[in-house]
């Protein structure tokens, strides 16, 4: 059964890779590669479940710690080169993206622990951007990173609206424990990569377009 918001939500905070862009496979992908040609092999599913939504220093110290020994010093730059041709080929936004952002009459953002850099690309490449402006906040601004709820906060201030009163809508489980954290309407999109989170308090979704109808309930007039 949903769960549903018991405040008025006044604005809507997303996610950025793999809830507002299908970025996460790609990203993963190149980073398997990349990492097997310097001889760390890891199963692509795995590492999905394992590195989906945290960050890029975290995900890399976890590998050199799963094989004990180091990465090369350029390997992260490598990386982030490698996956921006790769979404300059093969990103696209998740299903009903676009649609459901040119529906939503409230303030949207984006909050991610992707840098700025990422962040602009992935939405300009899949056409996104415009709906954002300059709404759109990284983790390397307030140097704190999901599932701390730092990033949330400052996104909620920047916005003018209380965090209780905003709606948070993530992918993955460091996302979603950051939304909880945060005391805001933590709405998750379904995947076998965030079922293994605590769901009270989370309203799951399939498809970004479900949120529409409970958007529409809260914005209608009585």
């Amino acid at each position: 059964m949903p769960v549903y918001a018991k405040k008025k939500i006044g604005a809507v905070i997303f996610d950025c890779d793999g809830t507002l862009v299908d970025s996460e496979s790609i990203g993963i992908r190149v980073l398997m590669e990349l990492a097997e040609e310097v001889g760390f092999f890891m199963d692509y599913q795995e590492a999905l479940v394992t590195f989906s939504g945290h960050k890029m220093a975290d995900i890399l110290a976890t590998l050199e710690s799963r094989f004990n020994k180091k990465l090369p010093i350029n390997f992260e730059v490598e990386l982030r080169a490698r996956m921006e041709t790769a979404f300059h080929k093969n990103l696209r936004e998740m299903p009903g993206a676009s649609r459901t952002l040119s529906k939503i009459v409230l303030p949207v953002c984006v909050a991610s622990s992707a840098p700025i850099r990422k962040i602009q690309l992935a939405l300009t490449i899949t056409g996104l951007l415009p709906y954002f402006g300059e709404w759109i906040f990284s983790a390397y601004e307030v140097g704190k990173w999901k599932p701390d709820p730092s990033l949330l906060f400052f996104a909620a201030k920047k916005m003018d609206v209380p965090p209780e009163h905003c709606m948070v809508v993530e992918d993955s489980v460091p996302g979603i424990e950051a939304g909880l954290a945060a005391g805001m309407q933590v709405f998750a999109l379904r995947s076998d990569n965030v079922q293994r989170v605590n769901s009270h308090g989370v309203t799951w979704i399939d498809a970004l377009g479900e949120l529409l109808p409970f958007l529409a309930s809260q914005t209608s007039k009585p």
